[in-house]
């Protein structure tokens, strides 16, 4: 509504001194007795220089007024354009939706809910704040203002939470208390339960409770079903909302665009689909798909790698290709294998079929009735499998024949013939997968039926090698590990002679699961159950804008055959091992986006923006009451004929510029003025300093670890350092910091050369940079470098670095404080880098610590210290370690205390170490 609200309004009884206040400028000294003097009439020509009224004159009497009303305004906090608070109302419950569908307009959400919020501390109104993916926690009242503080923490979460046991806690907040004002900013979505939410919200308003809604009006944008097949890279786009038109750009696993395709719905359509042509080369460098500026997680598709096309080489065991298509093993298998395969073309007549097919570089090779005599086909195709590739070989006359040693199991001679006139037997159908194939989950459709079937021999293992089976339980898949690669066997034929599996569409997605394991996903697909499989440790997660990152804390493996949704402990991103990982979708296939009908639900929806749009106006009240007192002075001045005409201007015009919009060149003086405030806390007290990256996360551990080694250096050291301090390298001064701790965000813009200049500066004059790019974990040697390790090696080309080696066990580092072997954090396998020491002298002398006095300007690590140092106010340490344990968190301390005395005492430390030489030396 529209209107005044006071925060004090017993200040206003101050305008009921206006009429003493009035009484007293009125009130003039009692008239002199008049004495005529003759000698005076001397002095009536003389005009006087200073003239005082008898009486204060209306205009400045009604100024002075003014000025004690707008005081006693302005003590009582006057309010324009409050929100519809409820007469009487009691503690806020304040309940934000805070999934995915929340981040592309979070800012505006946080403003709102800080308003909100503001309003409660103004009517001195306890706030509880409810996010609804920390609904299994009761909300607690407190204050309004800490309230605000909690909310400033929350970051939206990269799934969509449910909202039941969120409704829960409202109903018993407002049995506790009844004339509760429950507000609710919703993300507009119906997932997660909001109609049965919206259910419980009104019933709990009628008990006495206000209720108000607040939603966004822009559409709310998903991706979903993003594959990488082989008529090109797709998607689809989900909408719930009014119309949106956009774009998709396909992105490599270094962030760079590869490629950008737009995406237009229909007028009533909430789905829509989005098509990149790009070649197979292109399309498996893809990692992600994101919609234009929509940051969230759910505009985001991750591609693994067994979204890649694969390369597919097909040799059959005919003379030459059949002039009727349906009777041609090679009609079925390019029918089968077009929609997500590359098929390589045929092999030029005259040359070994194999050769040539393995010639093309395929993923996969499939052999149909092909019988592979000992020479250099076997070698090629043996050598092919062990190094990763995936071989599919069918059955045949030819095969039932062949005796090469590329099959997963021992076959017998003769086939097994059903349902001929020499047969006893009817056709068998398939029995149901079991939960160790990779076909499981698939339908065993009864009206596929096998005639004729290659036999194994019943040796030991088999049925641990046997991934479909018929009715009768006899083989019909089977497959064996070789090296990093995998042979499937299906002992029936390619064609319709044997079976007619392959008119089916299960052989399509047969053999599209099967050409997911090629490369080194098929190292992983041995022959264990699916309980025995190792789970899948989480490798890069998102985040609720969409953003891949280093997993949280609370995120758990996966299984291999893992079905769910994104959760808390299960959130979108990738799972496995670099360059071998699955990934977990933040929207699942059969999801969908409806946008929730708030008036269907009866309740009335308002715009982010109308909420809490109250404005305080005891600024403006104050500036006003200034400006009158510069025109009383003004006033004074002129009654006593002191004023002068350019003075005036000049006061005026001051108080012109005072009321009016400071100039844009002005609004840098708070920062300049901060800045320097700055500036002086870190020049009056030593202390640690972190670069801040921009990352919410990142920075707040990389604080709180450095908190917890400032307390560490403060209970073990003679050093007490002060609080530690966020800097941002392209603005900040860091000539006051001995060491500065630098995690590396791989999402991060690269800072520009004047940047870098300033970074390689403060190096060269002694200063210490920690490069930490966590990510010990994802590094593997051999393997392609990971993204903050790429990144860093960008932004150190213009530092011109020194020569680096791991740190050795002589160096002074590992001796400041403690006797070190390294140094690790929330992880323990990765290196520390330090600036290369000299070689060896000649005779076996023991090399010095260092070749100079200097402290190394630079230490690399990849450990992740700060998330190691991390802890909670109470002293709780906040990351799990790896491999982890208590031993391993007090190393990491003791390593940062190392490093914190190594750049403040590295000469001192350097000589103490060589004491004993130098003694000697001096001796002699």
């Amino acid at each position: 509504m529209t209107g005044f609200t006071f925060a004090a309004p017993l200040a206003l009884l101050g305008l009921a001194a206006l009429p003493a206040i009035y009484w007293l400028l009125r009130v003039t000294p009692p008239s002199p007795r008049e004495v005529y003097f003759p000698p005076v009439r001397l002095l009536r020509g003389l005009i006087p220089e200073e003239r005082t009224p008898a009486k204060t004159p209306w205009p400045l009497l009604l100024l002075r007024l003014a000025i004690a009303a707008l005081a006693s305004l302005a003590l009582a906090g006057p309010v324009w354009n409050p929100s519809a608070v409820p007469a009487g109302a009691g503690p806020m419950l304040l309940i934000l939706d805070d999934g995915w569908a929340a981040a592309p307009d979070w800012e505006k959400r946080l403003a709102l809910a800080e308003k909100l919020l503001a309003e409660a501390g103004r009517g001195a109104n306890p706030a509880a704040l409810a996010p609804i993916s920390q609904a299994a926690a009761a909300p607690q009242l407190m204050e309004a203002a800490k309230a605000t503080e909690q909310l400033r923490a929350l970051r939206p979460k990269p799934w969509l939470p449910e909202r039941e046991p969120a409704a829960a806690q409202a109903a018993a907040f407002v049995r506790e208390h009844r004339n509760a004002r429950i507000i609710w900013i919703s993300d507009g979505l119906e997932q997660g339960g909001a109609a049965g939410f919206a259910a419980a919200l009104l019933q709990a308003a009628k008990t006495g409770a206000s209720l108000e809604t607040y939603a966004g009006e822009r559409a709310t944008l998903a991706l979903q079903n993003v594959v990488n097949q082989a008529s090109g890279l797709e998607a689809a786009v989900l909408r719930a909302g009014p119309k949106a038109n956009g774009s998709v750009e396909a992105l490599d696993e270094k962030g760079r665009v590869i490629a950008t395709a737009p995406f237009s719905f229909e007028a009533s359509s909430g789905k829509t689909s989005v098509k990149f042509d790009l070649p197979v080369e292109l399309r498996n460098d893809a990692s992600l798909l994101r919609i234009t500026e929509e940051n969230s997680a759910g505009a985001v598709g991750l591609l693994d790698a067994r979204a890649r096309v694969r390369r597919v080489a097909v040799v059959s065991g005919a003379a030459e290709q059949s002039p009727q298509p349906l009777l041609s093993a090679d009609h079925y298998l390019a029918k089968a294998l077009a929609p997500f395969a590359q098929l390589s073309s045929p092999p030029a007549a005259g040359t070994d079929p194999v050769l040539a097919a393995l010639s093309e570089r395929p993923n996969v090779l499939v052999l149909a009735d092909v019988n592979v005599a000992p020479g250099d086909a076997a070698e090629a195709a043996s050598a092919f499998v062990e190094q990763g590739g995936v071989l599919i070989r069918f059955a045949g006359p030819r095969l039932a024949n062949a005796n090469d040693d590329l099959t997963p199991v021992r076959l017998r001679r003769n086939g097994r013939v059903l349902g001929g006139a020499m047969s006893w037997e009817t056709p068998k159908r398939l029995a149901e997968f079991e939960p160790s194939s990779p076909f499981f989950g698939l339908p065993a459709p009864a009206e596929i039926t096998v005639t004729r079937q290659l036999l194994a021999e019943p040796d030991p293992g088999l049925s641990a090698q046997t991934w479909a089976r018929l009715a009768d339980g006899t083989p019909l898949v089977t497959f064996e590990r070789r090296g990093k690669g995998l042979i499937v066997l299906f002992h029936v034929s390619a064609d319709m002679t044997w079976s007619n599996l392959p008119i089916s569409g299960l052989f399509m997605e047969m053999l599209q699961r099967l050409c997911a394991l090629s490369g080194e996903a098929a190292a992983q697909s041995g022959g264990e159950k699916s309980g025995d499989q190792p789970a899948l440790a989480p490798l890069r997660t998102l985040d609720g804008f969409g953003v891949l990152g280093a997993p949280g804390p609370t995120a758990k493996p996966i299984s291999p055959d893992f079905h769910g949704r994104a959760d808390s402990e299960h959130p979108p991103g990738f799972y496995g091992t670099a360059g071998n990982a699955i990934a977990l979708q933040t929207v699942a296939t059969d999801d969908s986006l409806n946008a929730l009908d708030f008036s269907a639900q009866g309740l009335v929806s308002r715009s982010l923006e109308t909420g809490g749009g109250a404005r305080d106006l005891r600024p403006a009240l104050l500036g006003l009451i200034f400006i009158f007192l510069l025109v009383d002075w003004l006033a004074l001045l002129r009654l006593s004929g002191r004023l002068r005409p350019a003075a005036a201007a000049l006061v005026l015009a001051l108080c012109a510029i005072l009321a009016g919009p400071a100039p844009q060149a002005r609004a840098a003086e708070p920062q300049k003025s901060a800045s320097a405030q700055r500036d002086r806390e870190a020049a009056l007290k030593t202390r640690l300093a972190y670069v801040v990256t921009g990352d919410q996360r990142i920075d707040e551990t990389s604080r709180l670890g450095l908190e917890a080694l400032s307390r560490v250096l403060d209970q073990r050291t003679s050093f007490s350092p002060g609080e530690p301090m966020g800097v941002d390298v392209s603005r900040d001064e860091l000539a006051f910091f001995p060491m500065l701790y630098w995690p590396i965000n791989a999402a991060a813009l690269q800072p520009d050369a004047r940047t870098v200049a300033r970074v390689a500066a403060y190096m060269r004059q002694g200063g210490t940079v920690v490069f930490d790019t966590r990510d010990a974990l994802l590094a593997r040697a051999n393997a392609s470098p990971t993204p903050e390790t790429l990144w860093l090696r960008e932004m150190a080309r213009g530092l011109d670095l020194p020569p680096l080696e791991v740190a050795p066990r002589d160096h002074v580092i590992t001796k400041t404080f403690y006797l070190l072997d390294g140094f690790i954090g929330r992880y323990a396998n990765g290196d520390t880098w330090v600036e290369a020491l000299p070689p060896d002298p000649p005779g076996g002398a023991a090399r010095p610590v260092r070749a100079t006095d200097n402290v190394s300007a630079v230490v690399i690590t990849s450990n992740d210290l700060a998330a190691g140092w991390a802890q909670d106010k109470a002293g709780q340490p906040l990351y799990p370690l790896t491999p982890g344990g208590a031993r391993q968190r007090e190393l990491s301390l003791r390593g940062g205390v190392n490093l914190v005395m190594y750049t403040l005492t590295g000469n001192y430390k350097s000589d103490q170490v060589h004491v004993r030489d130098l003694l000697q030396r001096l001796g002699q």
